[in-house]
């Protein structure tokens, strides 16, 4: 069997782990910030033409940057970072040639990252389905890769992480399902002991018949927003929103509108620490637009 060749590169010191910072001193590489209309993240930066871009987050403090890339039929993520002579270039951090790393989300401590992966299990393997798992934030980098366990994972596929403020995981599998193309979005809350617990599918208001994945839980839980495949759609894959009601259940999700769906196809939702910006991965490029978007669809 051939070995997993795994590169990490080593982050650069000098940053506060979960400081805040107010959404005028995060500069976001540079760009020009949108107002409710979406623009394409970075262009030729950070979405390049001909290449397929994914999951894009910031650190809460916005001096780190974190993005998947297709490249040959796999996917790796890729890093840059805010340092006293501006924003590095981007740089691979988490890639193999042989097996996908995708779908890049920060603990809420940001001690860990959490991604998705087809690697095997063990050292040496075969591709096998894709399982959730992280590394943990080292004095000289990210460890090796550690599987999230069977609390989070199947023999089915667990695609995209989220995390609400109280430690718990948000993601989606097609485990359980007759239709193995159709996802559901489940949570797994977590012990006492930092522990996560099973996993248990979020309200009928939020999962169908159909495909619901890519989900982005808001720190206070007070909306969710996922890709959903629904005969209502715009496209190959639209942005829904669904708001907790004061009885803490769900309201029934609603799909985003033309003001960010298109008849292609949109997922890996992301809402900056701050609660300013929403990023988004449309048509393979990442685009950005300002937040009141969610206000207005409450």
């Amino acid at each position: 069997m051939k070995s997993i060749l795994l590169t990490f590169i080593i982050i650069l010191p000098g940053i506060a782990f979960g400081q805040s910072s107010t959404s005028n001193s995060i500069q976001f590489l540079g760009e020009k910030r949108p107002g409710t209309t979406p623009v394409k993240f970075a262009p030729g930066r950070v979405s390049v033409p001909g290449r397929s871009e994914f999951g894009s987050i910031f650190s809460r403090n916005g001096k780190e940057f974190y993005y998947a890339v297709d490249t040959a039929g796999r996917a790796e993520i890729r890093f840059m970072q805010m340092g006293t002579n501006g924003w590095t270039k981007p740089k691979r951090l988490i890639f193999d040639n042989q097996f996908s790393f995708n779908d890049p989300m920060l603990s809420p401590d940001e001690t860990k990252l959490f991604f998705i992966s087809d690697r095997p299990l063990t050292a040496t393997g075969e591709k096998k389905d894709y399982d959730i798992w992280y590394a943990e934030r080292t004095s000289t980098g990210w460890s090796k890769p550690i599987n999230a366990g069977t609390a989070i994972n199947s023999d089915k596929n667990e695609y995209y992480i989220s995390f609400s403020k109280d430690g718990a995981l948000y993601y989606s599998s097609n485990r359980n399902l007759k239709n193995e193309w159709n996802y559901n979005i489940l949570y797994a809350p977590i012990s006492g002991q930092k522990k996560f617990q099973n996993a248990i599918p979020v309200s009928d208001s939020v999962n169908t018949q159909y495909y619901e994945a890519d989900v982005f839980i808001a720190g206070d839980k007070s909306y969710l927003i996922f890709c959903g495949d629904r005969p209502e759609g715009l496209g190959r894959g639209d942005l829904y929103i669904s708001f907790k009601k004061a009885d803490g259940s769900w309201t029934k999700a609603k799909n985003m509108g033309k003001t960010i769906n298109t008849t292609g196809h949109e997922l890996c939702p992301f809402v900056t620490a701050d609660g300013k910006y929403l990023f988004y991965t449309s048509n393979q490029d990442i685009y950005w637009v300002d937040a009141k978007v969610i206000d207005k669809l409450r």
